[in-house]
């Protein structure tokens, strides 16, 4: 059974930036699927969870969606997991775990929606980056390494798929998004942080650019921040 709306699947749906995307899309007049391992309390469209980085299951359930909503017009990576300390305590697991993650889950994602997305032809395939994209910070030894692969990973990605339809885009996100949880973090003031909706509303703009003018990498900051 096939929804008339077009197919918007946001990986890494959680509380936050997940779930504002979920909402601008879901408001813009897709069928959002929000895929994640946790339900957040409000969820905007479909939610199924799931773990990202498990290859024999992402698979399968990407195949399942497509089947139900016919190929995505829009996907969206947007998972993370910030792992801060020192690099000598830092075990190898804490780098294996934030690779699958960040990378693996994005690797099997890509490999599950892309060609049935040119198939259908085309569509946008969004990667959520960070400040630790473009440097690596002390004590972010595993969270920035899987980033610079991530951003890596969207750049071979866009070349080798752009000609086939598929606007790969990586956004930098180079700032504090702005969420209760890291309000009580950061103690920080919010002028000086990303609203998730804001952000959402540069994800749609991206997915809805012209072929003659597509935006492989786009970098998000608050006026207030560094750079």
């Amino acid at each position: 059974m096939n929804s008339e709306r077009p197919l918007a699947i946001v990986a890494g749906a959680g509380a936050g930036l997940g779930q504002a995307l979920a909402a601008r899309f879901e408001n813009g007049g897709y069928q959002v699927v929000g895929l994640g391992r946790t339900k957040p309390e409000a969820v905007s469209g479909r939610f199924q969870t799931l773990d990202l980085a498990d290859e024999t299951s992402v698979p399968d359930a990407i195949a399942d969606l497509i089947k139900a909503h016919e190929a995505p017009k829009v996907v969206i990576h947007n998972t993370a997991e910030l792992v801060i300390s020192p690099f000598l305590e830092t075990s190898l697991g804490d780098h294996q775990s934030t690779w699958a993650s960040m990378v693996q889950s994005a690797v099997l994602l890509a490999q599950s929606v892309i060609q049935p997305m040119i198939a259908a032809g085309g569509g946008t395939f969004i990667v959520s980056g960070a400040t630790a994209s473009l440097r690596g910070g002390a004590r972010f030894s595993a969270f920035a390494s899987a980033k610079f692969a991530l951003r890596g990973l969207s750049q071979s990605l866009a070349r080798e798929f752009q000609p086939a339809g598929i606007h790969v885009s990586h956004v930098i996100l180079d700032g504090i998004i702005d969420t209760p949880r890291s309000r009580a973090l950061h103690a920080l003031d919010p002028v000086k942080m990303i609203r998730p909706v804001d952000i959402a509303e540069s994800y749609w703009q991206l997915a809805h650019q012209p072929k003659s003018a597509w935006t492989h990498e786009l970098d998000l900051r608050p006026a207030t921040e560094g750079f």
